[in-house]
């Protein structure tokens, strides 16, 4: 009873304004209001913020929900004016200010029942009214979101078949579903790519020339990428910083002797001794073996499983023996860079292919891509919005769900089109090969392998020298899940004397503050969503070392992080360099015509050219690195939460903090950068996006 006070902000998405009528009713302890309008003469256009005054009669008690509906304005309304409602906030007739989050699309004659911004587990939800929203809002999501499966033995996916059949909350905005497509199909034009005719290039001039649209780093790597040493750069910043490991021990499968190598060492020195310094490292491509290869344009492609072994010196990384496939033997010769020029250099191609399919299929589509969107699935079924949880991921699940599905239709084969995409048309792994290969990387998959501190330990790659990846990343990491008290100084870039001071603690910080670790034990929603994680993702194998159930507040910041890094940070340094490091073809070829060489001498400059894809399938595969490495046109970077959906000061203080924090990396990583030839920027917080949204 008495009067409310109501303010109305509306989207500032693409048609988020409506001229519906909209009504709103109060839902309290005691009873409901009547419905009341929200009367204005103009509607409710794009990014306005509206203040009503409503006189209500009923003694509500206290204000639990609030109940929206649109009504068409008049009967010569054909089409629904669907209106996007950022939030509502409501100042009570005792003066208590509740915020209402909504964040959504609202069609005429459909009620929409909003829950105040106070994050809530269930056990903590004793309101029956409060209960009941509860459940009906998670009976809603779990029919709006399905599983499907794409291919048995991966990760499931979200049931729908195109993007415009997802919720519109959760699909690009009209602006940015054209861009993708205009910029699939004019890719050609935008990089003014300019290449013969004829099925194979004549020489690697003609190839040079064929762009001249380039980045800084793609001139880099067109001069560089023949050197041992960029060749060996790239395994810790390149494209893919995850597959190599040290070696301490040679596996039998690959006969490198300190007779072959001792001319690449330092003087004295030996493998074995090397091996013991930690300066020994390995490049496995074993999911690749025994793969057929494509045909393309009716010619056969060739895919190997080769072993690299490189040797880390003075701050460098060189490859010092090549074995193009797994079983040693007549055949399968060991290449070392003593060998000649043409036959040294095809060897670190086919190593070169090996690594398009690792990093595309794996690394990029599978560990990031295909897990963040079981990530996100499973919490669109299990999480209600109140949850804390929830509120905490759903900024990191924006577009992953529709960039996906448009991968499966443009890149890969829709499960309802004979229609091939891209891999099938333009690599030599693009059969079904394909699929076989995505199952032995999704049945290798390990929690250790998810969470990079881990990841690095096991790799040894603790010690290698002028690893950015690494050192960028586990300060991401670190900022991400728990920070303490730090003390910054920046004189030495600025001249000026200044220290930030700040004690973070984001994601371990905010599950503490909601959770204890009986609250964590006793959460269903919390386990449901672990659950549906562990199953549709396939990782109940126990070997895998997923969690079955989180018994500690410790554990589930941990799992928390893990999903954040995952799908923002891991995807940034796999995704935001394909075109540097991706668009000069030698360097990142999807094909091979020929198959490896099965005894030495026998390369030539000549058979190299042939060896390389043809013309078409390399402007292809131009293209389509340039699309992917494109900026998205309406794309949040890490740490940056335009929705509202928190309003406790907790909460809000940390994500304050955790955005200052990542500002002070970006100045640290920015400064470091001006000292190298080759800046390292992939995991600049300024580059690294919320979610996966390209």
């Amino acid at each position: 009873m008495g009067k409310y006070t109501v303010q109305v902000l509306t989207g500032v998405v693409v048609g988020a304004g409506t001229s519906n009528k909209v009504f709103i009713k109060f839902i309290g302890t005691n009873c409901n209001s009547k419905p009341h309008q929200l009367k204005t003469m103009t509607g409710f256009w794009t990014g306005s913020e509206q203040k009503f005054t409503i006189d209500v009669k009923e003694n509500i008690g206290e204000l639990l929900l609030i109940e929206l509906e649109a009504k068409q304005r008049s009967m010569v309304s054909l089409t629904d004016d669907e209106w996007f409602c950022s939030k509502i906030t409501v100042t009570t007739p005792e003066g208590a200010h509740k915020l209402f989050p909504c964040h959504r699309w609202m069609s005429r004659d459909k009620k929409l029942v909003l829950r105040n911004s106070v994050a809530m587990l269930k056990t903590q939800d004793v309101t029956p009214e409060l209960l009941s929203h509860r459940q009906e809002t998670l009976k809603g999501q779990r029919q709006d979101f399905n599983w499907s499966i794409y291919a048995p033995g991966l990760p499931h996916s979200v049931h729908f078949e195109s993007p415009f059949s997802l919720p519109p909350e959760v699909r690009f905005s009209f602006t940015k579903q054209k861009a993708f497509l205009f910029n699939s199909s004019s890719a050609f034009l935008k990089m003014q790519l300019k290449f013969p005719t004829r099925d194979s290039w004549s020489s690697f001039k003609e190839l040079n020339g064929v762009l001249s649209l380039r980045t800084k780093t793609y001139e880099y790597v067109q001069e560089n990428w023949r050197r041992d040493d960029f060749f060996g750069y790239q395994f810790l910043n390149g494209l893919n910083p995850m597959i190599i490991r040290r070696c301490s021990d040679l596996p039998k499968k690959f006969p490198v002797t300190n007779e072959m190598v001792q001319g690449f060492l330092p003087e004295g020195s030996t493998l074995k001794s090397e091996m013991k310094k930690g300066n020994i490292f390995l490049c496995d491509y074993e999911r690749l073996k025994d793969l057929d290869g494509n045909e393309l344009k009716k010619k056969k492609q060739y895919l190997a499983a080769p072993l690299c072994l490189l040797f880390s010196s003075q701050g460098k990384l060189i490859p010092i023996a090549i074995q193009l496939n797994q079983e040693p033997g007549a055949g399968n010769p060991i290449f070392l860079p003593s060998d000649s020029e043409h036959d040294w250099l095809v060897a670190k191609t086919f190593v070169r292919n090996a690594e398009f399919n690792e990093h595309e299929l794996n690394f990029h589509l599978l560990q990031t891509h295909l897990l963040g969107e079981v990530f996100t699935v499973a919490m669109m079924r299990t999480l209600p919005s109140c949850h804390p949880l929830f509120k905490l991921l759903v900024p990191h699940t924006r577009y992953n769900l529709q960039i996906n599905i448009m991968a499966r239709n443009l890149l890969l084969v829709s499960r309802n089109s004979s229609a091939n995409g891209y891999f099938v048309k333009f690599t030599a792994i693009g059969n079904d090969s394909m699929t076989t290969f995505l199952k032995r990387a999704a049945s290798s998959l390990t929690y250790s392998s998810l969470c990079l501190p881990d990841n690095i330990k096991e790799r040894g790659m603790e010690d290698i020298p002028n690893y950015y990846y690494r050192d960028d990343g586990l300060k991401m990491w670190e900022i991400i899940y728990k920070y303490g008290t730090k003390k910054l100084l920046w004189a030495r870039f600025t001249n000026v004397l200044h220290f930030t001071l700040y004690s973070l603690e984001f994601v371990s910080g905010l599950v503490s503050h909601y959770y204890s670790d009986q609250d964590v034990q006793e959460d269903k929603e919390l386990h449901a969503w672990l659950t549906e994680i562990r199953e549709k993702g396939g990782l109940e194998n126990r070997q895998a070392g997923f969690p079955e159930s989180f018994c500690t507040v410790g554990q589930l910041a941990k799992f928390v992080t893990m999903v954040i890094f995952t799908v923002s940070g891991q995807h940034a340094a796999v995704n935001n360099g394909q075109f540097d490091f991706g668009g000069y073809m030698p360097n990142f070829p999807s094909s091979l015509r020929c198959p490896p060489p099965r005894q030495k001498g026998t390369t030539t400059k000549d058979s190299i050219l042939e060896t390389l894809p043809d013309v078409k399938t390399t402007v292809n595969t131009m293209a389509i690195v340039y699309l992917l490495s494109e900026d998205s046109s309406d794309r949040y970077p890490l740490g940056h939460y335009p929705e509202e959906l928190f309003s406790e000061e907790t909460p809000q203080k940390l994500m304050t903090q955790f955005k200052i924090a990542l500002q002070d990396l970006e100045r640290s990583i920015e400064g470091r950068n001006k000292t190298l030839d080759l800046p390292y920027t992939y995991l600049n917080p300024r580059t690294v996006d919320n979610s996966i949204a390209i």
